[in-house]
Formats: structure tokens, sequence, C-alpha cells
């Protein structure tokens, strides 16, 4: 039986980590996927951390999964995205020992430790706050010495991964952007940056391009799931720029990318900041880019988490259905979406909606209540770019699970007067993206589908005029409890 020519991606998410095969022309041919598992550290307030060995454990099984609801493959090549944010720490004996997520913030007690932080932010684009990998590792530092004694040297999750598949350890430019130790606009680790958290160079890996070829996966692992020994390991990058790549963007271009959270970006041909400091730059995976960033927080999370509430065993198909059968939407709902320049998160959220509880009320309001916060929030850090930015190309690209419903990407479509443009395919964005880079990396030619994109235009905004002034009113109300 002829073998059929793939990629293998590892996605390693904030909730979940998952394996595809795909194919150069971006049909997937299997995907296993399963939550990651996190423990707690007792030395930190507000700390979480993964076992890398275990997590290296799940997507070897994952893979194995995959691989066989694929059938015969080829696999040509591997490359590996991922939360951006994260790391991973590996010993003197080359042994990844802990990773620490996104979401752990053990270094936020040291966080005003740093005066000068608007410096720290003309050198890598972003305010510096714990969420970001010095601050994980100043913690280590402080608390862990057992740990930070016997460190080598960290990677992003994403080049750890690539580093298990490999042996070759290397830092991509993307998921360098989120240390704090990079100089964005350089390209390149930072001495200054380093001194002031005074972590040594020498802990630092070489830089690599996203798309070079890192190495060839390792015999043992080739062998393992048969691959051939020949099969290249690509250097990936950051999970919302593989979600980018697939839109085929160009300079200029808006892409909201609908994940775990929302990032709403504008690709730019050149470093730019935010004078007021509300934004992230960071590099693109594709040469010579740059991601100019406002985020809207966790609304696809939230979207997925509210579904499982009210929609347990329904398919967004029936959630549609029902949202275009709610003709009286009396809620509204503030979930905890963040807009860029707001100094005071909102940490409280719920739904508002007039008692006593009419009878009009269905599970479709609070539904559409939640896609209400998402699009509004969207179109609030949209704002934000075009203000600084500029932004007049009519449309939008958009991707990510999050915007599978019709009606938010209709309602972001009205709210910000731009035609959102989706590409087949937008769901599993980052995995599509993973594709089109490895399809670079070993040359192989695939036809653009160029002009295939599905659109969403603007409808009368009109009758969402008062809706948004409630919505903000109810967001101020649980800001005001936070």
């Amino acid at each position: 039986m002829n073998k059929q020519d793939a990629y293998l991606v590892l996605d390693i998410g904030t909730g979940n980590v998952r394996s595809a095969i795909v194919t150069p022309s971006g049909e997937i041919l299997g995907v296993a996927r399963a939550d990651i598992r996190y423990y707690r550290d007792e030395l930190y307030a507000d700390s979480i951390y993964f076992k890398p060995e275990e997590l290296w454990g799940q997507l070897q099984e994952l893979t194995a999964s995959a691989l066989g609801q694929a059938g015969p493959v080829n696999i040509k090549a591997a490359t590996t995205t991922s939360q951006r944010e994260g790391i991973v720490l590996i010993d003197q004996s080359g042994k990844a020992v802990i990773g620490l997520p996104n979401i752990d913030h053990r270094g936020r007690e040291w966080e005003n430790t740093f005066p000068d932080k608007s410096r720290i932010y003309q050198l890598t684009g972003r305010y510096p706050t714990s969420l970001f990998s010095a601050y994980k590792l100043v913690g280590i530092r402080e608390k862990r010495k057992e740990i930070w004694n016997k460190l080598s040297f960290f990677l992003s999750i994403s080049d750890w991964a690539a580093w298990e598949l490999s042996g070759i350890a290397l830092y991509e430019h993307s998921q360098a952007s989120e240390t704090l130790l990079y100089d964005v606009a350089a390209g390149a680790w930072s001495d200054e940056l380093c001194d002031m958290f005074a972590i040594a160079q020498n802990v630092l890996p070489a830089l690599a391009q996203a798309g070079s070829v890192a190495g060839t996966v390792k015999k043992g692992i080739a062998v393992s799931w048969g691959f051939s020994q020949d099969a290249k390991v690509i250097t990936g990058g950051g999970d919302t720029q593989m979600a980018i790549k697939s839109t085929s963007p160009s300079v200029g271009d808006v892409v909201i990318v609908s994940g775990t959270t929302t990032p709403v970006v504008k690709l730019e041909g050149a470093y730019i900041t935010d004078t007021k400091e509300r934004t992230w730059t960071s590099r693109d995976i594709v040469e010579n880019r740059f991601v100019f960033e406002a985020n809207a927080g966790v609304t696809g999370l939230n979207y997925q988490r509210l579904k499982e509430v009210f929609y347990p065993n329904e398919g967004y198909d029936v959630i549609e259905k029902e949202l275009a059968e709610t003709m009286h939407k009396h809620c509204v709902a503030s979930l905890g979406s963040l807009i860029a320049g707001e100094t005071k998160p909102v940490i409280w959220g719920g739904f508002v909606f007039p008692v006593p509880v009419s009878h009009e009320l269905s599970r479709g309001s609070f539904v559409w209540a939640t896609l209400m916060d998402i699009a509004f929030s969207i179109a609030e850090n949209y704002k934000v770019l075009a203000e600084i930015s500029g932004h007049d190309a009519g449309y939008i690209w958009a991707c990510g699970g999050g915007l599978q419903s019709r009606t938010l990407r209709n309602l972001i479509a009205t709210i910000t007067g731009n035609e959102v443009r989706v590409r087949p395919g937008f769901e599993q964005a980052s995995v599509i993206g993973a594709a089109m880079l490895c399809n670079e990396a070993t040359g192989i030619a695939v036809p653009k589908a160029e002009g295939k994109h599905e659109s969403s235009a603007a409808t009368d905004a009109a009758a969402l005029k008062a809706y948004y002034e409630q919505w903000k009113a109810t967001r101020e109300q649980f800001r005001a409890v936070s």
C-alpha cells in the first residue's frame, strides 16, 4: 500500500496538548488530544507547573494514536508549536526538570523590584509582568535553589518539544520575544535585559528562525513511531504566530486568533510600540515581520466552558440555530475579558438580566450575552491597534476554534465595521500553519488557494448601540467588586 506524505505537529496549548498528522495540503489525517496535568508549588502564592517527563509521555501516546488514525503515512518532517510565555528548565545532566506554563505566576512578588519598566517595554515590546519567562526564572532562583544551581539552559515549551525530538537546543524568535531577555527590534538576546534580571547569558540557547531545519528525528523515536530516519525536525514557534500563518496575511493586515485567549494583531514590517505601553510587539515566524498585539484575554476558554454548561451534548450547529431563534435576548455578560490600556482587570464576572426572571430567558440568551462580551472586547482591542498604527483595509482575518460561531463572526463584522474573513480549515489554524511552515522548509510546493475564503459582512449596527452601553455599564459594575 502506498504511503501518503505527511507531517507530525506537536501542539502544546495552555489547557490541552495534541498530536496531529497533516498532509502538505492541510488535510488532517489523525489527531489525538489530552488535558495537561498541572501541579501547585507550595512555595509560591500563585504558581503552577507540569512535569516534562509526564508531558512527553503524553505526547508519545497521543502521537501513536494519531498515527493509528492516519493510516499508512510517510512522515517527511515534524514541527512543534505551543503556548507562549511558558518555559522548560533543563539541568546539567541534560534532564528537563520542571515546566512552567504561561499561567504560572511564581515571579509575581518580584514584579516591582525592577524600577525602569518603561525601558524594559522599549526593548521587549511588552510591559513587564509575571506572565513572562524572566520572572518565572527569578522565582526559581529565589526559592528553588536546588533547581537553579543545576540549571544548564531553558527553552520555550515548543522548543523543548523539538529538543526532545532532535536532541538539539534552539530558541525560536517568536518565543524568545516572550522572555523579557530578548531585544525584539534587534532580534537578539539582550545584554542589558539579562543584566537587569541578573540572568547569565550562558543559560540562553542559540536563536533559530522558524522554518529552519533543526536536525532529524532521533533514531530511537523514529524507530518507535515508524518514521524514516531522514525525517526532519523543523523549528516551530508560538501558537499565535502559527495560527496567523494559516490565514496567509500580508503586512498591514489585522488577524484575530481565537484560542484559549484571543489575540488581536496587526502585522507590521518594522518594530512598533505604543507610547502608552498598552500593547505587545513580537517577532513573527515570518522573518523580518512583527506582530503588534492587543489581547482580549480568556474569551475562547470562557465560551468553551459555558458551552459545556449550557450545551454539553450538542454541537455548534445547535447553538447557532437556537441563537437565531432567540429573539428576546434580555441578558448581558461581563466575563473578565481584557481591553488594552485598562489598569485594573475585571476579576469577577457574571450575567445580568431583568427580574423577576422572564419566561423569554433561555440558554441561548446566556450564550448570546457571552458572544457579545467576546465581540465587544475584540472590537475595543482592535480600536487600540487602529488608533496607534491605522487600519483601513476593510477586512479582518480570523482563525481559531473559538470563531466557529458564524454569529460571533457576524457580530465582530458589525461592531468593527470590517468584513471578517476565514480560510478553509480555520478551526485548526495552528496545525494548518504548521503544515505550511513544513512545506516551505522541505521545499514541497502546494498550489495556493488564493481568494478562497468565507466572509462575514457588517450589518446594521444601530441595534447594538444600546446593548454596547449596557455592556460597558455591566463591566464597570463587576470592576467595582473586583
